[in-house]
């Protein structure tokens, strides 16, 4: 049963009650894709926990699944926002699916999923997620913090950064020419962003396991920044001392900087970032397009992590 505070608007009440039962499907979904890691996953799924007032979006309108799960970036699976849900089905991930923890540690180590899904009980959280291209989306996702993996481990105080890196099999994946961006998928967050309460480790969403186009059977979610910075499919990460390298700051730095934080004062060079196209409202031609939010609307969170910079430089 999920446990939810009244005073919280649920996902079953913005959502159509067709789709809230699906959560029934939690198990069978999560057997075809993770097959003998899936259990663990259901069995933590009746334990979700409520996300707190301000962990979620709120009263805002959770988008359709079928839109969030039909639309979406990820390059190792095409360039066009089509192409991932057509081609990633077809990608059997790893199994065990394991996570190497490594760099500025006391001791590397490796978790498979089974064990990371026993740190902590699970919880939904309806998160904004908001694209540089201008458009947004509203997801309930599922999963719990990153710093609770993190601190599987203990880092040394040369530890400034965490750098993450996705899973990547140029048989079953386009080449870095194909997309016009370098594989493997890496990301980066600055440590206390990473160990911030927001920065969600993420393994499923509309009460189901994630689908390979939205990152199965691992990803990051993090709300206050653009969605590119949210990895898919982690297999790695490590502590650093330096800024680490992240593959859309090294294809077009002056577009994609390091932080990333949703910023509409801030224009990218193709897109004004002052407004977005929220995604399943409003139809083809009558689109709702709303005034985007410093920090993605999450600046009372985490504005204090950017206090005495210039976000303007430090994009």
């Amino acid at each position: 049963m999920l446990i939810r505070k009244a005073a919280n608007p649920g996902y079953s009440e913005v959502t159509p009650r067709e789709i809230y039962l699906n959560r029934r499907r939690f198990l069978a979904t999560g057997s075809a894709i993770l097959g003998g890691l899936a259990m663990p996953l259901a069995v933590r799924a009746a334990k979700l926990a409520a996300a707190k007032t301000a962990f979620n979006a709120g009263a805002e309108k959770v988008t359709p699944q079928n839109v969030v799960t039909s639309y979406n970036n990820f390059y190792e699976f095409g360039t066009g926002k089509d192409e991932p849900s057509k081609n990633a089905p077809k990608w059997q991930p790893i199994s065990p699916w394991t996570v190497r923890i490594e760099g500025e540690v006391a001791q590397p180590k490796t978790l498979d999923l089974d064990q990371i899904l026993k740190l902590a009980p699970l919880e939904e959280r309806i998160y904004r997620h908001r694209c540089v291209e201008a458009w947004s989306i509203v997801v309930p996702w599922i999963g719990f913090p990153l710093s609770v993996l993190l601190n599987q481990v203990k880092w040394t105080s040369k530890a400034k950064f965490v750098a993450f890196e996705t899973f990547y099999d140029p048989k079953q994946m386009l080449s870095p020419r194909q997309a016009g961006i370098q594989f493997p998928y890496l990301e980066g967050l600055r440590l206390d962003e990473a160990l911030h309460p927001l920065t969600l480790l993420t393994v499923g969403m509309y009460g189901e396991t994630l689908l390979n186009q939205n990152g199965a059977p691992l990803r990051l979610v993090v709300p206050w920044k653009y969605g590119f910075k949210s990895i898919k499919s982690v297999v790695r990460i490590r502590f650093v001392e330096e800024q680490p390298p992240t593959a859309w700051s090294l294809s077009w730095p002056a577009a994609y900087g390091f932080y990333s934080n949703v910023n509409p004062t801030r224009e990218h060079p193709r897109w004004s970032q002052k407004e977005e196209q929220r995604l399943g409202e409003g139809g083809l031609f009558n689109a709702k397009f709303i005034k985007t939010q410093m920090f993605n609307g999450y600046g009372e969170q985490v504005a204090k992590l950017y206090e005495g910079m210039n976000l303007s430089r430090s994009y």
